[in-house]
């Protein structure tokens, strides 16, 4: 009972700590991109497909254009993630304990601390990946082949939020074939059903993409394409995991998912079965191309579950490693987690340009708004121009507007366009200084003058540098959409 209790006041701090975050920490620019997009809800987008648009939306109806607005629906679900994640690890494991240990673990995890907590399409993979799992798990558990159609409600709703979500199908396929058994359910008309009704869901997405030259397919497939064969990235990528689960979860994990593979005839083999293909095509991606730390998130869940029954099963025989893995999996997550908070929160540490959260999240953003907003006050101006989506969606949440985007119409197909009204004022073209693109202002405009250069930073140190022009003398036809 003492155990149980201090299970749900961690579980519970861990979900305050989280609640606290969203409310207090400013957007960053993808989570105002998104944003941007939740304010003209379409089948399809860019570079992801809609769901998080849609929880956006249905967070800010309740408390507004806030950053807590814009964050609440995606920690909401992290909290259904790891309900998922508590009865997979249930059902899996034969055993209660085993999945709360997977609820603690998964939650602990910096990758899920950070992708549950950030308004960003991993948020409902991450937890239509553990529904998945879950169905799956129960098929295992009850043979209820009802259960398949559960599972392709769940596959249908991850296609809607990152196309990640083909990997675990993937895996469901080679679970069938492979799993003794599993195999009768080959036989059964309720596998097909399920994989059919995960594609009537996911149509919409595929109408829009073909109504859009197949843009968001083109832009995610594309990175299969890669350099010449290299191990750098494939050292880079095993430490960005190392990081994000933390190392002694990340060891439980593979030494879980090491069992499960040999428990070729029993429920848990189903954690290899998913997680291999996803695993495989990684390693080779990152021989020839880096993979960017995040993109494994939906993989944590069945992460979790692993690393559970590895904890589970560890005992005074196992080997060193496991058994100090077990030991100290909680506490260095824990200090990492709460380095990382405080951090992200009260910038304790002051790196200056070398601090990623900083740089990652509008940190001293809304003072560099007000500022625009005085220079565009004094000189006139009628629109803020801006030429990378970052400054774009920054400023368009914080202010000051309009804003007008050049350069990127592909991002915003469902934006109106600019008026040559707008252009009848001078307006200001804003950039940080790294990506300054005057050479495309002024192409469209006669008159661009730099007229300031102000810093973005926290309690006086710099994080990064933004650079004022006032444009005017609008040349040919309007040009920029406003998101």
């Amino acid at each position: 009972m003492k155990r149980d209790a201090q299970l749900v006041a961690a579980l519970t701090i861990l979900s305050a700590l989280r609640l606290l975050a969203g409310a207090l920490l400013p957007l960053s620019a993808d989570e105002a991109y998104y944003w941007l997009w939740s304010r003209h809800l379409a089948a399809g987008y860019f570079d992801h497909p809609p769901a998080i648009a849609f929880v956006i939306r249905a967070g800010t109806l309740l408390f507004g254009a806030t950053p807590f607005g814009v964050r609440i629906g995606g920690i909401l679900l992290s909290f259904v993630a790891g309900w998922f994640v508590w009865r997979t690890g249930a059902i899996l494991g034969r055993d209660e304990k085993t999945g709360a240990i997977a609820c603690l673990l998964f939650n602990l995890t910096l990758m899920i601390s950070v992708e549950m907590l950030a308004a960003t399409p991993d948020a409902p993979s991450i937890v239509t990946a553990a529904a998945f799992c879950w169905c799956l798990a129960k098929v295992a558990e009850t043979q209820d082949g009802r259960w398949w159609l559960a599972a392709g409600i769940a596959a249908g709703l991850g296609l809607l939020s990152k196309y990640s979500a083909f990997f675990l199908g993937v895996g469901a396929v080679i679970w069938l074939a492979t799993s003794p058994p599993m195999r009768r359910w080959l036989l059964s008309p309720w596998p097909t059903l399920g994989g059919v009704l995960a594609m009537i869901l996911f149509a919409p997405n595929l109408w829009w993409n073909h109504t859009h030259g197949w843009a968001t397919f083109a832009l995610q497939f594309g990175r299969i394409e890669g350099e010449a064969f290299t191990l750098r990235y494939l050292f880079e990528f095993l430490g960005a995991q190392a990081v994000l689960a933390t190392p002694f979860i990340l060891f439980l994990g593979v030494a879980g998912l090491a069992g499960a593979t040999r428990a070729h005839g029993e429920r848990r083999f189903l954690i290899a079965a998913l997680l291999w293909p996803v695993v495989a095509y990684f390693a080779y991606h990152a021989l020839h191309a880096r993979v960017q730390g995040n993109w494994p998130c939906f993989l944590y869940p069945l992460l979790s579950v692993a690393a559970a029954l590895a904890w589970q099963q560890a005992d005074r025989q196992s080997a060193f490693v496991i058994r100090w893995s077990k030991r100290l999996a909680v506490p260095v997550a824990a200090m990492l987690l709460a380095a990382a908070y405080v951090q992200a929160l009260a910038g304790m540490v002051p790196m200056g340009r070398k601090d990623p959260l900083a740089r990652l999240l509008a940190v001293g953003f809304p003072e560099v708004a007000a500022k625009v907003e005085t220079l565009k006050l004094s000189a006139h101006a009628g629109a803020v121009l801006t030429t990378d989506y970052a400054s774009t969606a920054w400023f368009a949440f914080y202010g000051p507007g309009p804003v007008v985007q050049i350069g990127e119409d592909y991002r915003w197909p469902q934006a109106p366009a600019a008026s040559a009204a707008l252009y009848a004022r001078p307006a200001l073209y804003v950039s940080e200084v790294r990506r300054d693109r005057r050479d495309l202002i002024r192409a469209h405009f006669a008159q661009v003058v730099e007229v300031a250069r102000i810093d973005r930073g926290r309690r006086g140190v710099p994080v990064a540098r933004y650079v004022v022009y006032r444009v005017s003398g609008l040349k040919g036809a309007p040009v920029g959409r406003i998101p």
